[in-house]
């Protein structure tokens, strides 16, 4: 959730700290705040609101040091004041400590701490970590730092610096991803590679429990139990564009347009058309098990779970196989059953968020193969599945997601047609079920050329108070995902049901001042939806339809249309919920919300 970055080099560290916590804006935050070494003396500053706020404190000074960090925060114990933005200090404040995650046992680490004589200026767990480095600290910052997380309980990304050991930064990482960047005599940490790309491609991952001790000269990582350990250096493939709005007002527009070529670049090389064959090299090490697989549950979270709700009816109508879909969050928090033969896929853009990795890691203690899909290379999720499937469409900023739900349906149905060929090799994949995936990136881009008419329903319906989604069989999913896109970001109160649910509860809603908006597609369940539409229309409710083109049928019975190209029922989704994103973002552009950091939320949600 919150950004970390620390840097370490010949360059002038403060504005090195503020242009790359700037790259980490989109991953939501209420306060910030900077700590750096200048001339021996450790030197602090915050400010609640955004980054602004704090360079304007730091305008006009001149400054000479090479070491420091930066952290945005996004409040969990305390309120966004400035007492509790970090980083945060010890008692003689020549310790600086910022931190993502939660620490569980703070409460009577805290305790013990006053007790010893230590001050607590703030309400922050994290303030505790700052005191306990103090305890132990005898002149070197690392053999403090281990001392003092051999005593917390739960999770954390630190960066720490001291005045009494100027010339380093100690990190180090339990749950909460860092990442280590690999300069030219310089070396950053950071909780997202992106706010290091600018100056480097070359990084490293830290796994959990282990720690990096960075200074001017070299970096070494080891064990929180003093062992060393060896990473192996990776190139980051993405480059400063795709992290840049390209002309484009807000990331979120600019992710939205980015679909054809995303989708494109999520099939690139996958598929082997003359022979009906889907190429997966994440799942080699996996086949044996997938072909045997008695079942699948995919874990996710927010979109994600969107996405594996339509993988479960594509898995089932085409590969035949029982799929559960569970919230990550709650499948941890009951006694699950995990049979041989189950494979559990976690879904995650980021590949960091806490509560999949948590369901991952019970589904593990339980005996599941774990599969990972996910957008991040090199991401914990990724790095802790048994095999994998990447996304590979470059960053996604944009707090509300988009291209990556899209390209997660299009991953998700080239997974489904390789359990097809694993599961029956004798039936070839029919060649129309090749193309039609293929057909996909240029019928999003044909909706795209439309959406000055989008922008004319966001308009008409930008004051709404409420709005209700509605779609059955695979737009049922992506009912819940116009929704979800709409209050996110707008903060209009909108619901997704599947069609027929209707009639037992929201029904009740309907009225003239409730937008409802049906996903009508011509599909299997096209006549049971055309019912559903009369339902609300004799009730007065404001009709919206997503329809296919050529259906003139579904004209005189609402009062907008908005059409999407023909495609097969299972890939309708990936078309549909185009504009619903275009919509839920012209409302909210026009309703004035910041929809690349809607208020409250963030991007990499890394705490549960």
């Amino acid at each position: 959730m919150c950004g970390i970055v620390g840097y370490i080099g010949p360059n002038e560290a403060v504005k090195v700290l503020l242009d790359g916590i700037k790259r980490l804006e989109y991953r939501g935050y209420d306060s910030s705040g900077i700590a750096y070494i200048e001339n021996g003396i450790l030197k602090c500053e915050k400010a609640v609101g955004k980054v602004a706020e704090l360079k304007k404190k730091l305008d006009g000074n001149k400054f000479n040091t090479h070491v420091g960090i930066v952290h945005t925060r996004w409040a969990t114990h305390g309120a966004p004041t400035m007492e509790n933005a970090h980083p945060h200090v010890d008692c003689h404040s020549e310790i600086a400590v910022v931190h993502n995650g939660i620490i569980e046992n703070y409460d009577y680490l805290k305790s013990r701490l006053e007790q010893e004589g230590h001050i607590f200026r703030s309400e922050t767990d994290t303030e505790v970590l700052a005191h306990l480095i103090e305890k132990y600290f005898q002149g070197n910052l690392e053999t403090a730092v281990m001392k003092a997380l051999k005593e917390v309980e739960g999770t954390y990304g630190i960066a720490v610096i001291s005045a009494k050991d100027p010339q380093k930064i100690v990190a180090a990482r339990k749950g909460s991803p860092l990442v280590l960047g690999i300069g030219s005599q310089e070396y950053f940490i950071t909780s997202d590679v992106s706010a290091s790309l600018e100056h480097t491609r070359d990084v490293a991952y830290l796994d959990d429990n282990e720690v990096t001790i960075l200074t001017l000269d070299d970096y070494k990582t080891k064990t929180i139990q003093n062992i060393p350990t060896y990473k192996k250096v990776e190139e980051v493939l993405w480059n400063i564009d795709m992290i840049e709005k390209g002309g484009h007002e807000h990331f979120m527009l600019k992710e939205i347009h980015e679909q054809p070529q995303a989708l494109r670049n999520a099939m690139r090389g996958r598929i082997e058309s003359s022979g009906g064959l889907i190429k997966l090299g994440g799942l080699m090490s996996c086949e044996k098990e997938l072909r045997e697989a008695k079942r699948i549950v995919v874990v996710a979270c927010g979109t994600s779970w969107h996405a594996g709700l339509v993988a479960e009816y594509m898995l089932e109508e085409l590969a035949r196989v029982p799929v559960e879909v569970e919230y990550a969050s709650e499948f941890r928090y009951r006694n699950s059953v995990i049979e041989e033969g189950t494979v559990v896929i976690a879904i995650s853009q980021s590949g960091e968020t806490a509560d999949t990795l948590a369901a991952m890691r019970e589904a593990r203690h339980k005996g599941a193969r774990l599969l990972s899909i996910c957008n991040v290379v090199g991401s914990t999720i990724a790095r802790e599945a048994d095999c994998g499937i990447y996304l590979h469409i470059g960053p996604e900023i944009g707090v509300a997601s988009t291209k990556a739900f899209t390209a997660q349906i299009t991953v998700l149905y080239l997974f489904t047609l390789y359990m097809m060929n694993l599961k029956y090799p004798r039936n070839p994949i029919p060649s129309d079920m090749i193309r039609v995936i293929q057909s996909i990136p240029d019928k999003v881009q044909a909706i795209l050329t439309m959406e000055e008419r989008i922008v004319e329903l966001a308009r008409i319906y930008k004051d709404s108070e409420n709005v209700l989604y509605l779609g059955r069989g695979y737009n049922y999913p992506v009912a819940l995902e116009g929704a979800l896109k709409l209050k996110e970001i707008s903060y209009i109160h909108a619901e997704g049901y599947p069609a027929a649910e209707m009639k037992h509860g929201p029904i009740a809603l309907i009225n003239k001042d409730m937008p409802v908006v049906f996903i009508a597609t011509k599909d299997s369940v096209y006549g049971k939806i055309l019912s559903n539409i009369a339902e609300v229309r004799s009730r007065g409710g404001r009709l919206i339809a997503i329809a296919t083109e050529g259906d003139d049928q579904i004209l005189e019975k609402v009062d907008h249309v908005f059409y999407i190209p023909k495609t097969s029922d299972c890939l309708t989704p990936i078309l549909s919920v185009i504009p619903l994103q275009l919509m839920a973002y012209h409302m909210a552009v026009m309703r004035g919300c910041d929809v690349d950091k809607p208020r409250n939320l963030a991007k990499s949600v890394t705490v549960e």
